[in-house]
């Protein structure tokens, strides 16, 4: 019953087991292994995100302080250092990359909304930069003396999940990570001013998506067509072709120059799109809201781990950072079947304190008051142990 049943393995039911055993057969995963199967490592390592472990010692000290427990935690009682450590290093990153983007298609799909009232799906573009130790991660070369990864992340805005992800080393620029984008039709791709490539942008006016984008201060064009009677704050709206010799043979297309003036940040906003038929005020609002994938990074460098590794090869990196999406994908969809009236960041903080104890999830989050979770967090050690 689910009163005698930890809230850790209460979670993983909402984890999709034969997608993953699938995944695992697909890429011979447990190939000659005996004990600890990917699906112990993956639980493993999502123990460790949710309870918020700074190290590799940090997390096997936790599952030796739970022993009796690991089983029916679903950890599998073979998780050792010397296991974890040669798991994270040789089984491939792509069993947990596939299953990232299962659980992405999960939580997306039910918490698909519509608050822009546009017939496509709406997505920020950006990356974050990991900093690493170019000594330890030899792999991640940056500069010359340090090193690090980038994580290229498109974001849903409306569902506030990361539809797709994409890791590189942290010397790859960011337009780069345009060519890899899976594009749809009709959707709204909102990049920041570093991703001024004209050749890649008009790729997705071809794919027939539209973009917005913050130009650059040095644009050279022409303009065509300004629109009149303007809505308030918006200080220009024109059609334009770019005159630049690369710009214009890049783009030769005409493009929406919308000029908007910011009164929470007192300054001016130079907009590009190829949206000529969108409101211009519609155009501002979808450019504010790229700060979201701002936040999500920061969520998840505070909340998960994917700072601090445990391991140091590529791909316990890669199987690292593809583990924390799947946790928060895992939070995002608990969150919306239990209807949780909670944010991402509340669940997330009362599960880190909770995962043994044997409390039905329904009467974990109606009785927890967050403001004791807040007074108890610093102390998670004492209780957790």
């Amino acid at each position: 019953m689910k009163k005698d049943r930890f809230v850790f393995a209460q979670l993983t039911d909402f984890l999709d087991r034969n997608h993953f055993n699938y995944l695992v057969r697909k890429y011979d995963g447990d190939k000659y292994v005996k004990h600890f199967t990917c699906w112990n490592q993956l639980l493993v390592l999502m123990f460790g995100q949710l309870s918020n472990r700074e190290s590799l010692r940090d997390l096997i000290v936790a599952l030796e302080a739970h022993h009796e427990k690991c089983y029916r935690l679903g950890l599998g009682k073979q998780a050792t250092r010397s296991n974890l450590a040669k798991a994270n290093e040789n089984r491939g990153f792509r069993i947990f990359e596939d299953f990232a983007y299962r659980m992405i298609d999960e939580a997306r799909r039910r918490r698909v909304t519509d608050i822009f009232k546009l017939d496509g799906n709406v997505y920020a573009f950006d990356s974050t930069t990991i900093d690493l130790c170019l000594s330890v991660f030899e792999w991640a070369k940056f500069r010359t003396t340090k090193g690090g990864v980038k994580v290229h992340t498109m974001y849903e805005v409306e569902t506030q999940i990361p539809a797709f992800v994409h890791i590189t080393p942290a010397a790859v620029h960011d337009v780069k990570a345009m060519d890899v984008i899976p594009y749809e039709p009709g959707s709204f791709y909102i990049f920041d001013r570093g991703y001024n490539d004209f050749k890649r942008l008009y790729r997705i006016n071809v794919l027939k998506s539209f973009f917005v984008i913050r130009a650059k201060g040095n644009l050279k064009y022409k303009v065509v067509k300004w629109k009149r009677r303007l809505p308030k704050n918006v200080l220009s709206d024109a059609e334009i072709v770019l005159t630049g010799y690369y710009p214009s043979k890049n783009y030769p297309e005409r493009l929406r120059l919308i000029r908007y003036w910011d009164e929470e940040q007192g300054r001016e906003f130079m907009f590009l799109t190829n949206a000529i038929g969108l409101k211009a005020l519609l155009v501002a609002e979808l450019y504010k809201n790229r700060w979201k994938i701002e936040l999500f990074f920061k969520w998840l460098k505070q909340h998960l781990k994917i700072k601090k590794f445990w391991g140091t090869s590529e791909n316990a990196v890669k199987t690292q950072i593809y583990v924390a999406i799947i946790t928060y994908c895992l939070v995002a969809v608990v969150q919306h079947d239990m209807q949780l009236e909670r944010s991402t960041y509340e669940v997330l903080q009362i599960l880190s304190i909770s995962l043994t104890d044997k409390t039905p999830l329904r009467n974990l989050f109606d009785k927890t008051d967050y403001n004791d979770v807040k007074e108890r967090i610093d102390n998670s050690e004492l209780l957790l142990f």
